[in-house]
């Protein structure tokens, strides 16, 4: 996924962009990067690994080497940002967040029509940062080249912009399947993808760019460049996993959300009566814990953690590349409570089943040390699609996903044709789903969320969410 920070100052906002940034850590393990402006030096830039060590500690050394009144700070899972780009358009920094489906066929284009070239990465891709600047350097000015880019890039791009005087201009995706909230403080502005970053610097709310804005950022005030658009297709995973527990976005807190949505799944839990004989209720850490808060208040069975994931080593999601180190250090993480564990019949919620993978690891985990039952519930419907627009599943096939080989294996590609039923439990197609990843994964029970009860729990407009992941809907 990936986050960012940019902030415009009277003053310097080296602070500001260093800690709001690293407030984003929890959406990106693999590049960090801060371009600053200031009036004598110009725009400095700097980019570091945090693949082995989190952002603060790689950029803890900033005060001394950067300074400016205006900067820009990026959390990427994949492209090293922000990048510095000298084009027709002046010199300025750029960062993005999302991912560009189409990049080879732009990339093609952009060769037919323009020649030129593109600094290679290993394996010969294209950072999609540059590619983006591309884009929008084929116009004559940055509201015309990022409409452009926009228009034509498959995918998502959110974009922060820093000039070369000190200006910050953001741009939400077409879509705006991605937030960016701006807020205020006396001496500054500042955009932020998530919300709680720049409420602990002592800003507040100012407003929440609509899908397609464009505005520029000064120390004195926020201008709309291009009006918002009136299609919105934020995504759900947002509130589901992706987001932080304190932000907001829509308006709908993350937190509230989740325990809202283990209400709900709680109560179709207790109209079957399937939850009658669970001694406790847990969350898989850390993005499963509100959802089964949730779940546990409206069934009435005790909530307890069951198990604790050590974080002060593994805090973030780095693994060796080595699978037999990857699946050792991921059991190590885990640390039994067994009191809670041995001879009880446990819940979990998570906040999606993926691949599957982790979380037979954990139920196996579960039943090592002496549990007697492991229910597991997923707080979110079956994915059924990749996605192609925010690449959070990290897919690189549909099969990968446990639902669709599970469909594959009982039915064969027909069985595509009734995704529908698949999500229904109360289909024979979708008790068989139900039954089959039991068997596979060792769960004593499984169920899902319905589409309907996740879009209750969110509490916006269907119209304005991307449910593409669990319906194939555009």
């Amino acid at each position: 996924m990936g986050g960012f920070f940019g902030a415009v100052g009277k003053d310097s906002v080296i602070s500001d962009v260093f800690f709001g940034t690293d407030y984003h850590s929890h959406l990106g393990t693999r590049r960090g990067g801060v371009a600053v402006y200031d009036e004598q030096r110009g725009i400095q830039r700097k980019i570091h690994n945090i693949t082995n060590s989190p952002f603060r500690t790689k950029f803890e050394n900033i005060y001394s080497e950067m300074e400016g009144t205006a900067a820009i700070g990026c959390i990427s899972d994949y492209d090293p940002q922000p990048l510095l780009i000298r084009s027709s358009l002046g010199l300025y920094a750029l960062c993005m967040i999302g991912i560009i489906t189409n990049a080879d066929e732009l990339i093609d284009k952009y060769f037919k029509d323009n020649g030129g070239q593109f600094c290679a990465m290993n394996g010969g891709g294209v950072n999609s940062t540059e590619l983006l600047s591309a884009l929008i350097n084929q116009k004559a000015d940055f509201v015309s080249g990022i409409k452009f880019a926009q228009s034509v890039i498959e995918g998502t791009a959110s974009i922060l912009l820093l000039t070369s005087d000190g200006r910050i201009i953001a741009a939400r995706d077409k879509l705006g399947r991605l937030p960016i909230l701006i807020g205020k403080r006396e001496d500054a502005f500042c955009a932020s993808f998530e919300s709680f970053a720049y409420k602990k610097l002592g800003f507040e709310d100012e407003k929440e760019l609509g899908p397609g804005e464009i505005v520029e950022i000064t120390a004195n005030d926020v201008k709309t460049l291009s009006k918002p658009g009136e299609k919105m297709r934020i995504c759900s995973f947002l509130w589901s996993y992706y987001g932080y527990p304190t932000s907001s976005y829509e308006g709908v807190n993350v937190e509230v959300m989740r325990c809202r949505n283990g209400a709900i799944m709680a109560e179709n839990d207790n109209e079957s009566g399937d939850n009658s004989n669970i001694d406790y209720v847990g969350g898989v850490p850390d993005s499963g814990t509100a959802h089964a808060i949730g779940y546990a208040n409206q069934s009435g069975v005790p909530f307890a953690r069951a198990f604790i994931k050590y974080t002060p080593t593994w805090s973030r999601s780095f693994m060796p590349t080595n699978q037999k180190d990857r699946n050792r250090i991921a059991k190590m993480k885990l640390i039994p409570v067994e009191d809670l564990i041995k001879d009880k019949s446990l819940l979990f919620v998570d906040d999606s089943i993926v691949r599957g993978t982790q979380m037979k690891e954990t139920v196996d985990f579960l039943y090592e040390h002496g549990a007697k039952e492991v229910h597991i519930r997923s707080a979110c419907p079956p994915i059924m699609f990749g996605c192609k627009y925010l690449n959070f599943s990290r897919a690189t096939s549909d099969m990968e996903l446990i639902a669709r080989r599970v469909i594959m294996e009982l039915e064969g590609e027909e069985g595509f044709e009734h995704i529908d039923e698949y999500i229904d439990t109360k289909t024979e197609r979708g008790k068989k789903l139900r039954d089959e990843i039991c068997k596979k994964l060792k769960f004593a029970s499984l169920e899902f969320q319905t589409l309907e009860g996740i879009i209750d729990a969110i509490g916006i407009d269907r119209e304005c969410l991307c449910t593409y992941c669990w319906d194939g809907k555009e």
